[in-house]
């Protein structure tokens, strides 16, 4: 666990795409865990969410009429609605040990309480920040504060991230290959960008797992555009910049090594990533039961979800607020029962948005704690 200098700057280039490329590659590393969130950015998607669901709720009361949102209310089959919660309640906690566990194989003595609170301050900011970028900075600051280093936290971060990607692109893979003619039938004119979507999240895992065990191949790319983005002024020092980058990938590389050393770890981590998966698919299909809806499988429902999620993923609003909400209607409009869509994707988006927001805002309460030496 050596050579921890500026490991944002390896998830950074992995991950997320950083806004300021100086500030990442140029800053001492305390003073980019100070701020890993802009506040006033912060209170802006707030309002910007707060405006979504107002607006969803009126155009839904212009549409269907508050007699029928009442009507549908009362003939929700709420059996339904718990099982989502339920689902939702798995989901969370999925993301919780795949965080947890890698954690734990550096930090023997992680208690599993800092583990839930990371987990969901995770959930919370990566609904309020564009392209879902908040999320991992916060996390790792987060971890700072209990005494981890922030190579050790963003290299656990990294193998979550692959494990959990190569699940959700496996599994999703196997749905669509099974229940192929009717995700064809549904996608339509679509097609192109499901294929489009399923090869940028293939492309990504292959980037991080390059940076784990091919150095040369990063190394190549990265050095060029930091000596260009040098010669243009954006950084200040090129060389220290590179000096930097290139600590970061060894030290990312040394961690990667626990992917190929410690097989076991991994598969358990796979196995709850793809009951993860599965669990977010799920809400969709309960809350199509929910309001009367069938005639369509569970197995049937994910390919579309699947689909609707990597729609998501190029929504730069908060949440992919709007694109979410637009895209479901589009896919799911006509499987749902006539006058059910709107209401389907309010309880959908409280599910996989709102509720995660709300839970989420609750770890910011301030807790005492001791913060121990690196």
């Amino acid at each position: 666990m050596e050579n921890d200098n500026n490991k944002n700057d390896n998830y950074n280039t992995n991950v997320n795409i950083p806004q300021n490329v100086e500030n990442v590659l140029e800053e001492p590393e305390e003073e980019q865990l100070k701020k890993p969130v802009n506040k006033k950015m912060a209170i802006f998607n707030f309002l910007l969410i707060i405006v979504i669901f107002v607006g969803l709720f009126v155009y839904m009361v212009n549409v269907d009429g508050l007699d029928n949102i009442l009507e549908l209310l009362n003939n929700v089959e709420y059996k339904w609605v718990l099982a989502g919660l339920v689902c939702l309640f798995v989901y969370w906690m999925c993301d919780i040990f795949t965080l947890h566990i890698p954690i734990k194989r550096i930090y023997k003595d992680q208690p599993i309480t800092n583990s839930i609170k990371v987990a969901m301050l995770g959930q919370l900011f990566n609904n309020i920040t564009p392209f879902s970028s908040g999320g991992q900075p916060i996390q790792a600051y987060e971890l700072t504060k209990t005494g981890k280093r922030v190579s050790d936290s963003l290299s656990a971060m990294a193998i979550k991230f692959i494990v959990t990607q190569t699940a959700l692109v496996i599994s999703t893979l196997l749905v669509v290959v099974i229940e192929f003619n009717f995700f064809k039938q549904l996608m339509q004119n679509y097609m192109w960008v499901a294929i489009l979507g399923f090869a940028i999240n293939i492309i990504a895992i292959i980037l991080v797992i390059l940076v784990g065990i091919k150095k040369k191949v990063i190394t190549v790319v990265t050095t060029p555009i930091i000596k260009i983005l040098g010669k243009i002024k954006i950084i200040k020092n090129s060389e220290v910049a590179i000096e930097k980058l290139d600590n970061s990938i060894d030290n990312f590389g040394q961690q990667f090594k626990i992917i190929k050393n410690e097989k076991i770890m991994v598969i358990k981590m796979f196995i709850i990533a793809v009951i993860q998966s599965f669990s977010y698919y799920s809400m969709t299909y309960m809350v199509y039961r929910a309001f009367g809806n069938s005639g369509i499988s569970f197995l049937q429902i994910i390919p579309a979800q699947a689909f609707l999620l990597l729609i998501m993923t190029f929504v730069p609003t908060p949440g992919s607020g709007l694109g979410a909400e637009g895209g479901f209607y589009l896919l799911f409009n006509s499987i749902f029962k006539e006058g059910t869509i709107n209401m389907s994707i309010l309880f959908w988006r409280i599910y996989t948005f709102y509720l995660p927001i709300l839970v989420g805002a609750l770890f910011l309460i301030p807790t005492r704690g001791k913060r121990d030496q690196i």
